[in-house]
């Protein structure tokens, strides 16, 4: 087998077996099509960003009257679905600059823009003063942000004494864990497939889309590199545009956390108490083996935590916008 073909064979694979299988709901595909943007899907589902704290918070303490900041807000509807509910104020963060055009569209037609600021911003490196949040929330952030440590350490800068941050996240090894179901509907395909795989199918399922160069962009791209792509193999180069070394192609998108690593930064953190903890089973009838260490990381659909800066802690830094 030549080495031409030897690159193909596993793309072809997993591209087949994807079509076996009906992709979930996806906001990237409901916009695309044409149904709904990908900001007002965020608003309509903002209510269930936060059913997993339901058990021991209510709506009214987790954002009722306070100063809220959304983590990894994407589009922001989330951010406004929070804001039309009872938040004085709102803050949405993300990397992604293409979001905030569509943030701040759908904040004029909800009569929310007095309520809301978008920030294009590192969740490491917040331009927000010291104590001025009341809530942060993270919702489907955890698992995206670089640097999970600093993050948390600069919810606990912005946060007030006692504000709190609710977490939850899709562990890695969830059956969609890879972020790429937009386009590949393989439960647990980053299990069965290389990485490598993974990005050439993912890219060749894309190349077909008018908006396949943006996802692409979102899911493999990070830093100073441009693509470029082998028309035939689909394999993809990233070239540093100063260097114009070649860098390993990877899902960027991802930091890959799992059960195990958030627990252990529960418990070396020193900045929040850790009020609540619980994974929620992919299914009810799950329940007993998702407790089981060696199926617990495949068989949990969230991971959720609710932690409360310690009260005597101190803000020692202030960053104005």
């Amino acid at each position: 087998m030549s080495n031409h073909n030897s690159l193909h064979l596993p793309v072809a694979i997993c591209t087949l077996l994807n079509r076996l299988f009906r992709l979930p709901v996806h906001p990237f595909n409901l916009q695309s099509s044409g149904f709904k943007t990908y900001a007002e899907w965020q608003f309509d589902k903002g209510s269930q960003t936060i059913r997993f704290f339901l058990e021991k918070f209510s709506p009214d303490e987790i954002y009722m009257n306070k100063v809220l900041l959304d983590i990894g807000c994407g589009a922001a509807g989330k951010s406004l679905y929070y804001a039309a509910s009872g938040a004085a104020f709102v803050y949405g963060a993300d990397i992604v600059t293409s979001y905030m055009e569509e943030a701040l569209r759908l904040a004029r037609a909800k009569n929310l823009s007095d309520k809301f600021c978008f920030l294009i911003a590192d969740a490491a490196s917040l331009p927000l003063d010291s104590g001025s949040i009341d809530t942060v929330i993270m919702n489907d952030a955890m698992e995206h942000v670089a640097d999970p440590e600093k993050v948390i350490a600069e919810c606990a800068r912005v946060l007030k004494p006692g504000g709190r941050l609710f977490i939850n996240f899709p562990p890695y090894y969830h059956p969609y864990g890879a972020h790429l179901s937009d386009l590949i509907g393989i439960p647990w395909a980053h299990l069965l497939f290389s990485e490598k795989t993974l990005v050439r199918t993912y890219i060749r399922l894309a190349s077909s889309l008018p908006d396949g160069d943006r996802r692409v962009a979102l899911r493999m791209s990070r830093g100073d590199t441009e693509d470029l792509l082998h028309p035939a193999t689909y394999e993809v180069k990233k070239i540093h545009v100063k260097t114009h070394h070649v860098v390993t192609p990877h899902i960027a998108y991802i930091n890959k956390m799992t059960i195990n690593r958030f627990n252990k930064l529960l418990l070396t953190q020193k900045l929040f108490l850790v009020e609540y903890r619980h994974d929620v089973p992919l299914r009810s009838f799950l329940k007993l083996p998702a407790r089981l260490p060696v199926l617990k990381e495949a068989l949990t659909k969230m991971s959720v935590a609710v932690l409360q800066k310690i009260p005597d802690l101190r803000p020692t830094e202030t960053r104005s916008l």
